[in-house]
C-alpha cells in the first residue's frame, strides 16, 4: 500500500468514525430531550392531581362545616321544642344555615312575642341559653342565630333601610350622622347597606354598649 493510499484510508476512517459519533449524539440529545419531555409531562400531570386533590379537600371541608352547623341547628331545635313544652308556647321551628351560621327560627305562635322581650333583650338572653346548649353538646362554641315571631328578620329589613337613608341625606347634605348605639350584629348590617351607596363610607365609634355607626363624606 502506498503512502497516498493509506493517507486516504486514514482519512475515511477518520470521517466514518466522525459520523458514528455525530449520530450517537444526535440519538443521545433525542433521548435526552425525549426524557425530559416525558419529565415534564409527568409534572404536570402531577401538579393537575395536586390541585384535583385540593380541589377535593376544600369541598370535603365545605360539606364537614355545613354537617357541624345542621348539627347544631338540630341541637338547638329539640333544645328549644323542650322550652317550648315547658312554657306550654306553641310555635314551629325552623332550621336553616346561613353562611358560617346555623340559624334557628320559632314562628306561628301567639305568645312567642314573650320570648323577644323589650328591644330583643329576653331573645338575646335566649339565644345565649341555646348556644350553651350547643355548646354543651358539642364541645365547640357556637356562633348559632335564633330568631323568635321574625323580630331579627324585621330587624334587619329596617336597619338595611335605615343605613341606606342615612347614606343618601349625607350624600346630598355632606355633612357626617351618627346613629343609636347598636348591637354589632346591627352594625355590619348598617355598615353593609351604606356600602352600597357610593359617595359615602361609615365607621364604627365609641365603645360597647354604646357603640354606634357613623356615615360619612368619602
Amino acid at each position: 500500500m502506498t503512502a497516498e493510499t493509506a493517507t486516504q484510508t486514514g482519512s475515511e476512517t477518520e470521517a466514518q468514525d466522525d459520523a458514528k459519533a455525530s449520530t450517537e449524539d444526535q440519538t443521545d440529545t433525542t433521548e435526552s430531550t425525549g426524557a425530559e419531555n416525558v419529565a415534564d409531562t409527568d409534572a404536570v400531570e402531577e401538579s393537575a392531581e395536586d390541585v384535583a386533590d385540593d380541589q377535593d379537600d376544600d369541598e370535603d371541608d365545605d360539606e364537614d362545616d355545613e354537617d357541624r352547623l345542621v348539627e347544631e341547628g338540630e341541637i338547638a331545635g329539640d333544645y328549644l321544642e323542650q322550652l317550648l313544652d315547658v312554657l306550654d308556647f306553641d310555635g314551629d321551628i325552623d332550621l336553616d344555615v346561613d353562611g358560617d351560621r346555623a340559624v334557628v327560627s320559632i314562628d306561628g305562635g301567639d305568645d312567642l312575642t314573650k320570648l323577644v322581650g323589650r328591644k330583643g333583650e329576653v331573645l338575646d338572653a335566649l339565644q345565649e341559653l341555646t348556644r350553651l346548649a350547643v355548646q354543651q353538646a358539642t364541645g365547640e362554641r357556637s356562633r348559632l342565630m335564633l330568631d323568635v315571631a321574625r323580630w331579627r328578620a324585621d330587624r334587619r329589613d329596617r336597619l338595611a333601610r335605615l343605613g341606606r337613608e342615612v347614606a343618601e341625606r349625607v350624600l346630598k347634605s355632606g355633612e357626617r350622622e351618627a346613629l343609636d348605639p347598636m348591637t354589632p350584629f346591627e352594625r355590619k348590617i348598617v355598615h353593609d347597606a351604606v356600602a352600597g351607596v357610593d359617595g359615602v363610607v361609615s365607621e364604627s365609634e365609641g365603645a360597647e354598649p354604646k357603640r354606634r355607626v357613623v356615615v360619612l363624606p368619602e
